[in-house]
């Protein structure tokens, strides 16, 4: 055991559970470098948040430009980077999507989507999906069943919020092929507002257009563009948590313009500054007008240093042609890897768009295969490449590496990637 391991199980809560035991002591675009000397490729992208790499040259600058000249106002002063950044979210968001909240972490900006519905709208009820992960906050994790764990010994939740079934196709909850599906998945939504709470009575639907914790499943455009029309018919408000699926993971700046599906309420965090803490909440400005002064605020969202590495990280990603890298870079990297699944019956499903690739492992009759997930990760981990799980059984591997990736580094991580399945053949 390293010195650095038994000091943080002397002095850290064992509830902050670590994915390794590496110990990093620097970081630079694709890779981590540990205290040993070893390298390792990162294809966790430190959780979904370095999507234009580590330690990006322009971030860094920006930040420490930003530092030089102050770093916390909280919201006793108004400041250039924190309207700045509202602005240029207007330009990247889908239309409409306007006025910006900020805030410092995912489940906080799920919490205040839920304050938001439920302050415009005058009504309680909030519906969310099975398998959705959207945060460990009393209010988040109200929402959050893409695992016990972040639930256990923590009611009562929040009152009023109603789960659906998502429409997770590989494994459907209403047991249909996938070459006859018609979105029979969409009754489940209806059993709630029949049988369970009425529409008129619901706030909001949150739904991840890519579940992230819960599997790395997408939802079907089809499905998304059905709870638009829903949410319009009953006067609910959307709210799409693209968190993880934001800021060019999946070739786009968010996963519901690949959707063609505009949400009332859009919440981002993770990549949103490349490691700063940052999040926000995005809603068209008469929406936030309802919610009036005070009725939510912050010490720390907005902060000058993290808004103006989110600037940054929004012109790299713009300059350095990003979005289409990741588009280019995820099908040339799924194509390889379905070839494997067509060689290694372990691997169920590959799925995702762009740089957001679930991986599902499976046994012989078809259910989840956590051990083989979790000793393909360790024997990569072993080669130098940082891969992490998700799905309710841990049995599904996110390949989520830096948008800046390069063809050889993507080459050398699906190579280790072979080898380890190798080994647990």
């Amino acid at each position: 055991m390293t010195d650095l391991v038994s000091r943080s199980q002397a002095f850290l809560s064992p509830a902050l559970a670590f994915v390794t035991d590496i110990h990093a002591v620097k970081a630079e675009g694709v890779w981590i470098t540990a205290a040993d000397g070893k390298r390792y490729l990162d294809f966790s992208s430190g959780l979904a948040v370095a999507n234009i790499g580590h330690n990006h040259p322009a971030v860094v600058a920006a930040a420490k430009a930003q530092i030089d000249s102050f770093i916390h106002t909280s919201d006793v002063y108004r400041t250039e980077p924190m309207v700045a950044l509202a602005e240029r979210i207007g330009t990247i968001a889908p239309p409409g999507l306007a006025s910006c909240f900020f805030s410092n972490s995912g489940a906080e900006v799920v919490d205040g989507a839920v304050k938001l519905a439920r302050f415009v709208t005058g009504r309680q009820g909030i519906v969310a999906f099975t398998g959705a992960f959207h945060g460990r906050t009393l209010g988040a994790v109200s929402l959050t069943t893409s695992n016990v764990k972040y639930r256990r010994r923590s009611h009562p939740l929040l009152p009023a919020v109603y789960h659906a079934d998502f429409p997770y196709c590989y494994r459907c909850p209403v047991s249909r092929d996938r070459d006859a599906c018609g979105l029979e998945c969409r009754a489940d939504l209806e059993r709630i507002f029949k049988t369970v709470i009425p529409p008129e009575e619901v706030a909001a639907v949150v739904i991840e257009p890519i579940q992230g914790e819960g599997g790395y499943v997408p939802a079907p455009a089809e499905y998304l563009k059905y709870l638009r029309e829903t949410c319009d018919r009953h006067g609910i408000m959307l709210v799409f948590d693209e968190i993880q699926c934001g800021m060019g993971r999946t070739g786009r700046f968010f996963a519901c313009q690949g959707a063609d599906v505009v949400p009332d309420v859009l919440l981002i965090a993770k990549g949103i500054a490349s490691g700063f803490p940052l999040s926000v909440i995005a809603a068209p400005r008469e929406t936030m007008e309802k919610w009036l002064p005070g009725a939510h605020g912050t010490t720390f969202g907005g902060n000058p240093v993290a808004c103006a590495a989110a600037m940054a990280t929004i012109g790299v990603i713009e300059r350095e042609r990003l979005l289409d890298r990741a588009a280019s870079l995820g099908r040339r990297a799924a194509g390889r890897l379905v070839e494997l699944s067509r060689r290694f019956s372990v691997i169920g499903d590959v799925r995702g768009p762009g740089l957001m690739i679930g991986i599902e492992f499976v046994k012989a009759d078809g259910s989840p295969a956590p051990e083989a997930c979790r000793k393909v990760r360790a024997a990569c981990e072993e080669r130098g490449l940082v891969l992490i799980d998700c799905g309710r059984d841990k049995h599904v591997i996110r390949f989520i590496p830096p948008l800046v990736t390069t063809d050889a580094e993507m080459d050398q991580a699906l190579d280790i990637f072979q080898k380890a399945l190798d080994d647990a053949a």
